[in-house]
């Protein structure tokens, strides 16, 4: 019951308010919209999206024991409260150093094309990969394959890339078999690193990309396995890798291998995981490695 009282009290004077506002109030909700909007938008395209949700679900957990009243949960709350926004700072500080300096670059306000700022996310109607592109990256994958020529492809989603790419050499290019070949072809100033593809446009060359730290993984995957995995834990991106020793082509997506794909199953996957065609994600099962692989890459 006194819960019920609270809330009229919060309605009563949220009425008394209304009736007080002047157009001072309005513009600052409207700013206040705004920004909030801008900041979801940003987060949407990191891995900061992730962790907001999480903290929604803590959220949510502590509106639960403020209602039943649990008083040690509450003071443990209180007390984890005073240091977890320094926290928040330091894991997403390459994120927010990014957002400092797309709004050094940007305009602040809408330009003649109709376009917001900050508002990297593709449109809805944009697919992230083509019918076209998959063909091509999965004739440009086989053909590596049986040449023993290695490769490291990424593909972007729904998380920007562009810290990533930044790390390469721009290249801004339609994804062909061809320009993949050349790319990757040995003793090429290119060959050596990864390939970000973004937009159904090759982005970058030559880009450095995390190693994952799972201890799991089998000893046989060398550093291209490794990366793929690497960069699938901390985006969403799907990675393709050509192995050099071998010519066996693996994807790594949600920091899960899957290995040995032929160019049939290889662009079967990429409908699903990307263009969202099936499950999105890989079907658990033979093929798929999750920390341990006995086969030789």
């Amino acid at each position: 019951m006194q819960y019920l009282e609270r809330l009229q009290g919060y309605l009563n004077s949220f009425k008394t308010y209304s009736t007080n506002m002047v157009w001072g109030d309005l513009i600052e909700i409207f700013i206040i919209a705004i920004l909030v909007y801008y900041i979801l938008a940003w987060m949407k395209t990191t891995r900061a999206w992730a962790l907001l949700k999480g903290l929604i679900v803590i959220g949510g957990f502590m509106v639960i024991a403020v209602i039943m009243e649990m008083k040690t949960i509450l003071w443990i709350g209180e007390k984890v409260l005073g240091f977890a926004v320094i926290a928040l700072i330091i894991v997403l500080q390459p994120e927010l150093r990014k957002a400092l300096e797309e709004l050094g670059n940007k305009n602040l306000f809408w330009d003649f094309t109709g376009k917001l700022p900050f508002d990297s996310r593709k449109r809805v109607d944009e697919s992230v990969l083509s019918e076209r592109s998959i063909n091509e990256i999965a004739k440009a994958c086989t053909e590596m394959g049986r040449a023993r020529t290695g490769a490291l492809i990424v593909i972007e989603r729904s998380e920007s890339l562009r810290e990533y790419a930044r790390t390469g050499i721009d290249v801004d290019a339609v994804v062909t078999s061809q320009l993949l070949i050349n790319i990757f072809e040995k003793n090429t100033p290119l060959h050596d690193g990864a390939v970000i593809i973004s937009e159904n446009r090759v982005a970058a060359a030559t880009c450095y990309l995390p190693l994952t730290d799972n201890l799991n993984l089998s000893k046989d995957l060398g550093t291209r396995h490794r990366a793929a995995v690497g960069i699938s834990e901390v985006t969403d991106s799907l990675t393709i890798v050509v192995s050099e020793e071998t010519g066996r082509i693996s994807i790594a997506s949600g920091g899960e291998l899957t290995r040995n794909l032929d160019q049939e199953k290889l662009r079967t996957m990429m409908r699903r995981i990307v263009m969202k065609v099936g499950d999105d994600q890989p079907a658990k099962g033979r093929g798929i490695f999750k920390g341990r692989s006995r086969e030789k890459a």
